[in-house]
């Protein structure tokens, strides 16, 4: 068994670790809006519910040089943002949204996503998703970093809305099959949901 000081190794060593280890781990789709309008929609793999009452989830930003990338200063600014699960058939076009795009261009519209208006925030939805979370910002984290400086946004939203395709829901409960969801693994590569099996938990 090998032991590895993450504070002896660089960072990207260490996401290389995390990134290759932590799998599979499912995908945020976070639309924003800038303070001038534009849509901006983008992947996040550091993705989790924090908790059910109310129902509340997490999405780590990771910064550049210190600096808060589109969607978290869009959540600082205007305090709501929308979750969408990533799924087989969209996959390839939130692929897309990765692109480094400057803030005033819309990776919604390069990669031909249609919005959908929310019901409760302003930020708008995208048809594409079998389920969408409209969320109100709870908090945000500044987290990591060296000399005073964050390395990551930790924005925690709760949960305002939920969106779910007809087709996936029975008696409040999700279909995982039918939702298809993709999650991601190291590099380049993505895993569909896979064989499936139970395990009662213990009394």
């Amino acid at each position: 068994m090998l032991s590895i000081d993450p504070m002896q190794q660089s960072e990207r060593d260490n996401y290389k670790l995390l990134t290759g280890g932590i799998i599979p781990r499912p995908i945020a789709f976070v639309t924003t809006v800038s303070d001038t309008g534009v849509i901006n929609a983008a992947p996040f793999s550091y993705f989790s519910i924090v908790t059910a009452d109310p129902p509340m989830i997490s999405v780590s930003v990771q910064r550049k040089a210190g600096v808060r990338k589109d969607t978290a200063r869009n959540v600082a600014s205007k305090n709501e943002f929308v979750v969408h699960i990533v799924d087989e058939e969209n996959v390839a076009k939130v692929n897309l949204t990765a692109a480094n795009l400057p803030a005033d261009e819309s990776e919604v519209e390069l990669a031909g996503l249609t919005t959908i208006q929310s019901e409760v925030i302003s930020v708008p939805g995208l048809k594409e998703a079998k389920i969408r979370m409209e969320c109100e910002l709870e908090q945000i984290v500044e987290l990591g970093g060296k000399e005073g400086t964050p390395s990551a946004d930790l924005l925690i939203g709760r949960i305002v809305r939920f969106h779910i395709s007809e087709e996936l829901y029975h008696q409040g409960r999700i279909d995982a099959e039918k939702l298809a969801a993709v999650s991601r693994l190291a590099g380049s590569n993505y895993a569909k949901l896979g064989k499936m099996f139970s395990l009662d938990r213990p009394k």
